[in-house]
């Protein structure tokens, strides 16, 4: 179950625009999915980084990314969720065919870049991109990653090579997404929904227990991650019918805070007391922090932290930084062996990896993912829909 490939699609574009708090928890959500994939080939706890700081909290850097796709997973049914009802006023009056249409505008050209930059890569036979397991096969690959199903073709084969790997998440995003809107549509109230959501959000440790047997399946199955999801609707439910005094606000913040540092930093203790509960922790931890960001803004405008705005811009690019991350770690993993290898030094690699991730991830959204997105947008959508602008959209995929 430690493993960490993901994904995240809720738009850069967003309709309620910025909320600082927010996005510093996807940044440092994504930031934990990046240093654990270099983090499985160059371990930070066996660098000279292990001399001066604490073997538990490197541990803690390279190896919390699968939980980290858990918390997109989180603030994606919570953003998504918000901005139905901003813009419906009810999930019960989704517009089916925009609200489609948005996800279609904001996942579909990254994924189909992806796809024909990574088939071009395998049929150009370059190392690291080759789909080699017995049993896959580049077609099949594109037609799992297209049709949404690449999780469960990994579960039955294997794992696919890393950049491909990734897009194992958004598959169980966008299966729960292509439902939803008919769900609520089916249950019209949220006192109807909200118990399904519920049921659904809590069910996460027992999904994870009843898949014991195939480990790559127990990471990757639907109901697990559409659980965690869920979880971050039935948040976006309670903040549009409650406001929370300040008092109340500040709770939610610090037990928030609290359970999220515990499961990152204190896995090694949680997990034989919880077992697959600690994902549970995880989830609902996510959530009081997200209640909490999107209270404060009634209260006006809160002043971000100091110091922190790379890690808000990584948020804000979160999915294409995602997308496209393993580019830059396979790269920088090739020229570390080329030069010797010598893991004492390993530390240095990641100074470099970090800022190409971000770069990569700021060329992707300015030259590919919003430009396509607003022409998609202005064909696929009424003119009445048409005036949220593009490169206002919170999220990830």
């Amino acid at each position: 179950m430690r493993s960490s490939k993901f994904s995240l699609a809720e738009s850069p574009i967003a309709d309620a625009g910025r909320n600082a708090g927010i996005d510093l928890l996807r940044g440092i959500a994504i930031l934990l999915v990046v240093l654990h994939h270099i983090g499985l080939r160059i371990p930070l706890k066996k660098t000279a980084l292990a001399d001066v700081l604490p073997a538990r909290l490197l541990s803690a850097l390279n190896f919390n990314g699968y939980e980290a796709v858990f918390v997109f997973f989180v603030i994606s049914g919570f953003l998504i969720a918000s901005n139905a009802i901003r813009r419906w006023g009810a999930l019960g009056q989704i517009d089916v065919r925009a609200f489609y249409a948005r996800r279609f505008a904001r996942i579909v050209p990254c994924l189909l870049a992806l796809v024909a930059v990574l088939s071009a890569l395998h049929l150009l036979d370059v190392q690291d991109y080759v789909i080699a397991r017995e049993g896959q096969s580049l077609p099949r690959a594109i037609f799992a990653a297209l049709g949404l199903h690449l999780n469960w073709y990994e579960g039955q084969t294997g794992y696919l090579p890393g950049n491909w790997d990734v897009l194992w998440s958004l598959s169980i995003e966008e299966v729960f997404y292509l439902g939803f809107p008919l769900v609520c549509l089916l249950m019209r109230r949220d006192r109807l929904l909200a118990p399904l959501l519920l049921v659904l959000a809590l069910a996460l440790p027992w999904a994870l227990a009843s898949l014991d047997g195939n480990e790559i399946w127990k990471e990757k199955a639907y109901l697990p991650g559409m659980a965690a999801i869920a979880t971050g609707v039935l948040g976006a439910l309670m903040v549009a019918r409650w406001q929370a005094p300040r008092w109340a606000m500040r709770l939610l913040q610090w037990i928030g805070s609290a359970g999220l540092v515990a499961v990152f930093i204190g896995m090694h203790w949680l997990w034989p007391l919880l077992q697959d509960g600690v994902m549970l922790l995880l989830t609902f931890s996510a959530l009081c922090v997200l209640m909490a960001c999107h209270q404060r803004e009634a209260f006006g405008p809160s002043r971000p932290l100091p110091g922190f705005g790379w890690l808000r811009r990584w948020g804000r690019l979160s999915y294409e930084i995602y997308l496209t991350h393993m580019f830059v770690v396979f790269a920088i993993v090739r020229l570390f062996q080329a030069t010797g290898g010598d893991l004492r030094w390993g530390w240095v690699w990641y100074l470099p990896a970090l800022p190409l991730c971000w770069l990569l991830g700021i060329a992707v959204e300015c030259y590919l993912s919003t430009p396509c997105e607003r022409w998609l947008r202005g064909r696929l959508l009424r003119p009445e829909s048409q005036h949220e602008s593009p490169a206002s959209i919170p999220g990830l995929g």
